[in-house]
């Protein structure tokens, strides 16, 4: 195959083979740290990833916080 025909192959299965990395992502760190150490350094992740979402779309990130973590009963 050449390497035109790779990039063919990847381009239209590239959600499986990132779901495989995925899974194998997650395998690797179970066998390494345990499933509850793997799914805190999952949620950390995700929160950067969360964070880094807000900041890139400039939305005021203490505003932001300050209306999470307000009081509701005030």
């Amino acid at each position: 195959m050449t390497e035109h025909n790779w990039w063919l192959i990847i381009g239209s299965h590239w959600k499986k083979i990132a779901g495989g990395l995925v899974g194998l992502i997650f395998a690797l760190l179970v066998l390494n740290y345990g499933f509850w150490s793997s799914l805190f350094i999952l949620f950390c992740i995700a929160l950067g990833l969360f964070i880094g979402w807000r900041l890139e779309v400039n939305q005021n990130i203490s505003k932001y916080l300050n209306n999470l973590f307000s009081s509701k009963s005030e």
